[in-house]
């Protein structure tokens, strides 16, 4: 989600370019060597290790409530965001009625994607998660065509052909396939690419009613995050999350805290790593590295949760890796010539 949008301000927004230049500029001034090499290492870490434990969450410690999962971890990115602009460390957005109503129809369709996003996980494992979000290229594609007029050439299509074989493939050799997790990570390939194209058309409307006409990565997280908490509350009650949080015994293991309180961090480091790894490098770099980024997350989830596999079920998943690399790629030589 958060790849696809910093990828189109990055290319598209010339005033997020100009709030980009501060924080490059700053760093300069602390002298760190190797910048690019260690926010990339961060960034990876960041979001590898987000995956690893909101799988261990849902399906070690057995959790029953993603829903009240992820109002955690928004909660924890509120309450860190608005420190630090309170410090004056980071610049946000106030969040005003008009930026509200703009932005509402985003932020449901933000939390849909969140919340599918927990409960595929619960059900499927790390490698064939990442295989089967694939799809929510090809879902993009067909909408930037429809919506926006945009064309793609022949590189782009047979990447995402490619994908769509290699997430079929490795359902039907998934040796612990589970009908309603697929469900419920179809849905979420769909919120997620119907995000980032409602995003796009949404971005425009939303800056023109900020006070400074822009909206940065940081308002955008506290936006999402703090609109989120009421409608995350409302939909514990409608999933009857309650009464579980009500008898299950791990509320009450410190250690089971910790662990939650780990995955809020998590989450919002992936922010502040992903935009400082973009500041040193690029989109194009970014856009590649977070591709080939999902290998060695797959290998952990199958090595670190004992996943049972078949030599057909790991050739689809290192299949459909190398096509989200070759995606990556020809989207990068898209660029230029469009």
């Amino acid at each position: 989600m958060k790849h696809l949008s910093k990828n189109e301000l990055d290319l598209e927004s010339g005033k997020l370019e100009k709030n980009r230049e501060r924080p490059v500029s700053s760093s300069r001034v602390v002298k760190v060597p190797n910048q690019a090499l260690l926010s990339g290492l961060a960034y990876c870490l960041s979001s590898c290790s987000m995956i690893l434990i909101n799988k261990f969450v849902l399906s070690s410690y057995d959790f029953n409530a993603g829903i009240s999962l992820m109002l955690y971890q928004n909660f924890i990115s509120v309450i860190i965001v608005s420190v630090l602009s309170l410090l004056g460390l980071i610049s946000t957005e106030p969040l005003t009625w008009r930026l509200i109503k703009v932005w509402l129809p985003v932020n449901m369709i933000f939390v849909g994607m969140l919340i599918t996003s927990m409960f595929s996980l619960k059900y499927i494992n790390v490698a064939m998660v990442t295989v089967l979000k694939n799809v929510t290229n090809v879902i993009t594609a067909l909408g930037e065509m429809y919506l926006f007029k945009k064309q793609h050439d022949s590189r782009v299509w047979a990447a995402l052909f490619l994908m769509i074989i290699s997430a079929v493939t490795g359902g039907i050799t998934d040796l612990s396939f589970h009908a309603i997790g697929y469900a419920w990570q179809i849905a979420n390939c769909f919120l997620t690419a119907s995000y980032s194209l409602t995003l796009r058309k949404v971005m425009d409307t939303a800056k023109q009613v900020t006070k400074s006409g822009n909206l940065n990565e940081f308002s955008m997280v506290l936006l999402n995050n703090t609109l989120s908490l009421p409608l995350g509350i409302l939909l514990i009650f409608v999933f009857n999350e309650v009464d579980y949080l009500l008898r299950t015994p791990l509320l009450r293991l410190p250690s089971f805290w910790l662990v939650m309180t780990l995955s809020g961090f998590l989450g919002l480091a992936i922010s502040f790593t992903s935009m400082w790894f973009l500041h040193q490098t690029g989109a194009t770099t970014y856009s590649l590295v977070g591709s080939l980024n999902k290998i060695p997350l797959s290998i952990a989830g199958i090595l670190l949760f004992k996943v049972p596999t078949s030599l057909e079920n790991s050739a689809s998943i290192f299949f459909g890796l190398l096509a989200g690399v070759f995606f990556a790629r020809a989207k990068m030589r898209e660029k230029p010539q469009s």
